[in-house]
């Protein structure tokens, strides 16, 4: 029940965590031990009289469970790049199901043999209910690190896949083996639970889909209304996660509790189709929006979880010092058992694929350290009921606060003894060494970076923003840093892929520009996206001559899909396909001039040529051959089809108008010439006009800067 001294314990928690998220960066520590040890320290603070409101606030199941498990799962899942979680989801399930298993089973196995030496009987299904709630992996501590020190973004995604997967697959054992222990095992029970597991995970994975399909197909008619879109988005994890739990309870009323959903398993894959696919259903703005929300929201819910899950020693029984031995054990067993479940499953793994495909034994290392435990061991053992029994249990302590202990030691050793040691542990197998291309990345970029600093300089003498001699002092050593950076060149071949690369993200700024300003559809965006993000991943691994024309890639999974069933239920007519095709050969012309442009900026306007002069010409005659067939491409089509191509130019023409007129009044409104009343009055005349030439304009709030007054062209 919230009340006002727990919603007062919430909101001061929430405060801790902003100082202690400061501190954390600055001691280079994972800030969910600093918030874990903060939660400790809170423990005797609450037994004065004026700090126990901060007991009044807890954690519940409820809680963990619809609010703070949804958030975490979207906002991992909507970020995630989904052409790699593809191509590296052979090596990811492995980890997220058989080694998850090897792990849970190991565990309680273990748990079971040792204890018994030591005279200490423990049920076995206690022990595996044990093993599948502290199996699974918690990214967030660790994947801070890794972005911090620099470790291989393939090695990012195998473990941030694993963690996300791994926690449907331990939701549904913990499920099967709480089951188990309360209606008895039997072959009949066994195989219901089998059955049972596979259609948490089919089951979730198809309706995940369609959640996800359904909101982005809703979104779709409200992308201009980004009130509307923006609230889709935000209660698609909570809608999936929840109607997944309502279903069950459906299926149970009717017998059929055997046939589950995995709400886990849902909500991930809503949220990679979201991600992957429906971000683009709304505007840029809104997409930015999103995903800063989505950051805070999720940083909030992890400050509250962890607090508490240091708060929660509070509830230890003083008893609990008895268990040292069981306590021991299980932090020993957990440690090995993931080495167990890496090393047991990835090395067999590696036999069977392409070298490409192969994880390094020095990620396994990684890897098996650097699994830490977290929230969902804490939700899951929340769930287990306070008055569970099994015949064997000999201790005085009730089964859950037994196992409650247990999780709670695990998961403290793993934040402060294992995350710790994730830096010293990189260093030492040379995992944040840089690739030879990312050498050449840096090198280039320092180049960029001193080269445009020292033309600022020049600009801000030159308009007197600062005097002479202090500006020219400035340009000077920065010049000299700048004739150092881009005379440095380590390897030809890693310098021509970067710049190749970085062609490419400048191709993919222009393109999302494009979308901004409805000068390409959505279908022309991803088509051309998807065919870029191809050449990129080429360039990478030293394809420089990738087909120009490629644009279909497996891995586009909900794209994919969705050109599927949009050919069966609604085709293009041959209409809409020409206006499709001269779009997409019109962007294609003014993405090469784009980088045609940016190639002359690197070679004369930073005061010497930031990459090799031969580079730069040899990448000048592919943009130019690039943009010679598009323009080819898009006056044949504008010959055969005059009419389309013209209606084309003039709706075009007519947005940039607009986009000129809207950018105007904006600025005169935020100068202050304009009254909220008038600026709205204006802006409505302005695109009634528009609307009278046949141009279809979107309602743009008042307080809202358009991005340029120019159109891209």
């Amino acid at each position: 029940m919230l009340t006002a001294a727990s919603a007062f314990a919430l909101f001061v928690m929430l405060a801790l965590a902003s100082p202690i998220y400061y501190i954390a960066e600055r001691i280079r520590l994972p800030y969910t031990v600093l918030l874990t040890l903060a939660g400790v320290l809170l423990v005797p603070l609450s037994n004065i009289d004026a700090f126990h409101f901060l007991r009044e606030f807890s954690l519940t199941p409820e809680l963990l469970f619809y609010i703070f498990l949804p958030t975490l799962i979207f906002e991992s899942a909507y970020n995630m790049h989904l052409r790699r979680v593809v191509q590296d989801s052979p090596s990811i399930m492995v980890l997220a199901v058989l080694g998850y298993l090897v792990s849970a089973f190991a565990i309680a196995g273990g748990l079971w043999l040792i204890l018994d030496i030591f005279g200490i009987a423990m049920p076995f299904m206690i022990a595996l209910l044990f093993g599948a709630l502290i199996s699974a992996t918690d990214p967030v501590a660790v994947l801070a690190l890794f972005k911090e020190y620099g470790a291989p973004r393939r090695l990012s995604t195998i473990f941030e896949g694993e963690s996300l997967m791994n926690d449907a697959t331990a939701l549904a054992l913990f499920l099967i083996v709480l089951s188990l222990i309360a209606t008895g095992i039997s072959g009949f029970a066994i195989g219901m639970g089998a059955l049972t597991f596979a259609s948490m995970l089919v089951g979730g994975a198809i309706f995940g889909t369609l959640a996800g399909a359904v909101v982005t197909w809703i979104i779709g008619f409200f992308r201009n209304n980004e009130v509307v879109a923006i609230t889709l988005m935000l209660v698609l994890a909570h809608l999936t996660f929840i109607s997944s739990e309502l279903i069950n309870e459906v299926m149970r009323h009717h017998d059929l509790g055997h046939l589950q959903l995995s709400p886990i398993i849902a909500t991930t894959i809503a949220s990679l189709f979201m991600g992957a696919y429906g971000r683009y259903k709304i505007t840029p703005r809104a997409e930015e929006f999103i995903e800063k929300f989505w950051s805070q929201f999720a940083f909030m819910a992890n400050s509250v979880i962890f607090i508490l899950v240091g708060f929660l020693v509070a509830n230890v029984p003083v008893e609990a010092s008895e268990l040292i031995i069981p306590i021991s054990v299980a932090v020993i067993i957990v440690a090995v058992a993931r080495a167990l479940s890496v090393y047991g499953t990835v090395i067999p793994f590696n036999l069977f694929v392409k070298a490409t495909e192969k994880i390094p034994l020095s990620w396994q290392h990684l890897l098996a350290w650097g699994s830490l435990r977290g929230a969902l061991a804490v939700m899951l053992v929340l769930l287990i009921p306070a008055d569970l029994s099994v015949p064997g249990w000999t201790f005085s302590m009730p089964i859950h606060d037994f196992l409650l202990i247990l999780t709670i030691t695990c998961v403290f050793a793993t934040l402060f003894i294992k995350a710790p040691l994730v830096q010293p542990i990189m260093k030492a197998l040379r995992i944040n060494i840089l690739t030879p291309l990312e050498e050449a990345a840096r090198d280039r970029a320092r180049a960029i970076v001193d080269g445009t600093t020292v033309e600022r300089l020049q600009t801000f003498i030159e308009k007197g923003y600062v005097p002479p001699s202090i500006g020219s002092q400035y340009k000077n050593e920065r010049g000299e840093l700048f004739q150092q950076s881009s005379a440095r060149v380590i390897s030809m071949e890693m310098t021509e892929r970067s710049l190749r690369i970085y062609l490419i993200g400048r191709e993919k700024e222009i393109l999302k520009e494009l979308l901004t300003f409805d000068e390409v559809t959505e279908r022309v965006f991803k088509r051309i996206d998807a065919k870029l993000s191809t050449q990129a991943e080429e360039a990478e691994h030293g394809n420089m001559h990738p087909d120009p024309h490629q644009t279909y890639d497996y891995r586009d999974v909900f794209e994919n899909i969705a050109e599927f069933f949009r050919s069966i239920l609604s085709p293009d007519s041959l209409e809409n396909e020409i206006r499709e095709e001269f779009l997409y050969y019109r962007a294609q012309e003014i993405l090469a001039r784009k980088a045609t442009k940016e190639l002359e900026r690197l070679l004369t306007e930073l005061g010497a040529s930031v990459y090799p002069k031969n580079l730069i010409e040899k990448a000048r005659a592919i943009y130019s051959t690039y943009q010679t067939d598009a323009e080819a491409s898009r006056k044949s089509i504008a010959e055969r089809f005059p009419e389309i191509a013209e209606s084309l130019d003039e709706t075009l023409l007519l947005r940039s108008i607009f986009r000129v007129e809207e950018a105007s009044l904006a600025e005169l409104y935020h100068r202050q010439l304009l009254t909220p009343k008038l600026y709205a009055t204006l802006l409505e005349e302005y695109r009634t006009n528009a609307n009278a030439q046949g141009l279809k304009t979107k309602r743009t709030p008042h307080n809202r800067l358009t991005i340029s007054k120019k159109g891209v062209q």
